[in-house]
């Protein structure tokens, strides 16, 4: 896919979600901010943060039990492994299922713009279908992070990142903090 294919893919999807986020009754936008929301805000589309990348599958899929917002836990399988390399150094995240039977991945992550530029604790990533490459490969990008409904509404729990995917380099892509005025 060539980057301006990429990056109108890119912009519809966040056009999209900004309309249901506006319109849907299903919005995690309080209604009574519904009516002056303008759209979340976005770092600019940067091909850098776009990675194809092996999963390295852990043999023994581990259980993990993730604090949500709110308190509890949600228990996940340590499926696999994702790295890279970002701000110079290797770095790896996990990505976890929370069914072996679920075809998608979830990637939660802090990185150094948490709570200054993006929502405090942390992004998400899911990883499906159009993200799964042949060969075993997948598509990373960090340009598709968004934030969990909890950063909108305290309606909602989410669950928190574990430490294993607390990025000490910036990544300026995807979603950053969300606040009412805009």
């Amino acid at each position: 896919m060539g980057n301006s294919e990429w990056e109108e893919r890119l912009r519809r999807h966040r056009e999209e979600k900004d309309n249901f986020f506006a319109e849907s009754p299903r919005s995690p936008i309080p209604p009574q901010e519904r009516m002056d929301f303008e759209g979340l805000n976005y770092y600019p589309p940067d091909p850098s943060y776009r990675f194809e990348l092996e999963l390295h599958e852990h043999e023994e899929k581990e259980k993990l039990r993730i604090e949500v917002t709110g308190g509890g836990e949600r228990e996940y399988l340590r499926w696999g492994e994702f790295r890279f390399e970002m701000g110079g150094e290797e770095q790896v995240v996990q990505a976890y299922k929370s069914d072996p039977q679920e075809e998608k991945l979830f990637v939660p992550f802090r990185d150094a713009t948490n709570g200054k530029e993006t929502y405090g604790a942390g992004r998400y990533l899911d990883l499906g279908e159009d993200e799964c490459l042949e060969e075993g490969k997948w598509i990373l990008d960090f340009n598709e992070a968004y934030n969990p409904w909890c950063a909108y509404s305290e309606a909602y729990s989410c669950p928190l990142t574990p430490p294993e995917n607390w990025l000490e380099v910036p990544v300026r892509a995807g979603e950053k903090i969300y606040s009412p005025q805009g």
